[in-house]
Formats: C-alpha cells, structure tokens, sequence
C-alpha cells in the first residue's frame, strides 16, 4: 500500500466513492459486465471478459461488421435505461476545459495553431442543449470485448453517468470512422452524425495533455492527432 501524506486522506474517501459508483452502475447496466471475484479498498478484481476487445486505436479492427453492429445495439440499450443516480458534466464546464486544453497545445507548439482553431470550430457542434441518457462515458473500443458477433462484456465504468448519447458513439467510433455506420444500423435511429463528428473533435482536443503527461502518444498513426488533421 502507498505511502499517504493526511493532505491526501481526502483521496482515499473519493476512491472508496469511485468503487461504489463502479459497483453500483455494474449491478443497474442492462449489457453484459464482467463477474466481480473480489473487492478490498481500492481494488477491484474482475473476472476475464470472453472474446477480445472490438480492436485498438491505430488499428484495424479484426471484429466483423455484425460485431460491430452488435456493439451499436448493446450501446442502445444502456442509452434507452433508466437514467442512474450521478449527473454528469454540465455544457459549460465542458467548454470551460475545452478552451484551456486548446490554448495549451497551441502554447506548448504541440498542434498548429490553425489544426486546433479549425476543430475547435467544429466541436463547438456538440456543445448544445442534449437529452441526458444513461452513457458509459469512456466506451473506447477496447472496453467492448466481442465473441464472433457476439457483446460478452463491456469494461470499466468509472466514468458511467448521465449525459449525451453522442458522446459514446462519438468514443466508440474515433479513429474507426469507417465503422460508423455498422455501429448505427445497430444502434438505430435519432442520431445526429454532425455531433458525433463534433465530439470527434473535442474528445481529441480535450485528451491530449492527458494522454501525454502520462506517456500515450496522441500523435501516433490512427489516433487522435490524425483525427484532428482529417478534419482540415
């Protein structure tokens, strides 16, 4: 167990509160969710999810169409669910981080400034007034594990909360653009691609420095910078 300093005993409660909020969406989600084995204060032991993961940013994806289909009707489903007990962020506050993200990659001379303008244009689309859904918040596509054409489990729901429906397809999508379509003729209808497009724009935006500052490359084929330069 880490050292901790009583500044940080703070942390421990919102890490106690982060594993309740993981059990709680696990237990409420109408899609396949890994077997809890175990759990002890910041550890939480899952079981192996079936099948692989839908693919990996950069990648190909290895899964077939009606997977990817698949996928897109297991999304549906969790958005059709009754709304869970945490919010999620409001519009401003979206904006707010999103401007500070942007102005740093141009500071630091991480992106030209006119990649960060442009997408910065175009996420603004998806900073409108949205019907709150049940949204996993951080579906990529390696937290979708498929069995042939088959949803055996989605992975990792600390993010989980209410917010835009968008945004999950958004996530699932990035860098697999050209399996959009596949994700929708599962998913089905009401779906507004421009704003799917526009957080496209604003997830890379926004995740750079994280991605960073923690040792991921942004700039690698497929991943997010090439999303933000597609969009030139």
């Amino acid at each position: 167990m880490k050292r901790q300093s009583s500044a940080s005993l703070e942390n421990v409660s919102g890490e106690i509160y982060t594993e309740i909020r993981i059990l709680v969406m696990m237990a409420i989600v109408p899609v396949p969710t890994p077997r809890i084995l175990w759990r002890k204060p910041h550890v939480l032991a899952i079981a192996a999810v079936p099948g692989t993961a839908l693919g990996r940013l950069g990648e190909p994806s290895p899964a077939s169409p009606a997977a990817w289909a698949a996928a897109g009707a297991a999304i549906r489903k969790l958005h059709d669910a009754p709304l869970p007990p945490w919010p999620g962020q409001s519009i401003d506050g979206i904006r707010t981080h999103l401007d500070g993200e942007c102005e740093w990659l141009v500071a630091n001379g991480v992106l030209p400034a006119e990649i960060v303008k442009r997408n910065r244009e175009i996420a603004e689309v998806a900073l409108r007034p949205w019907k709150p859904v049940f949204v996993h918040g951080d579906l990529q596509i390696t937290h979708v594990f498929v069995d042939g054409d088959e949803v055996t489990g989605v992975i990792d729901w600390s993010e989980a909360s209410q917010g835009d429906a968008m945004f999950d397809l958004a996530i699932l999508t990035l860098g697999h653009e050209e399996q959009l379509d596949n994700v929708l003729a599962g998913y089905g209808t009401d779906v507004d691609v421009d704003v799917i497009r526009a957080w496209w724009s604003l997830r890379s935006l926004g995740a750079a420095r994280w991605l960073i500052e923690h040792g991921f490359d942004p700039d690698s084929p497929g991943c997010e910078f090439a999303v933000l330069k597609s969009r030139m």
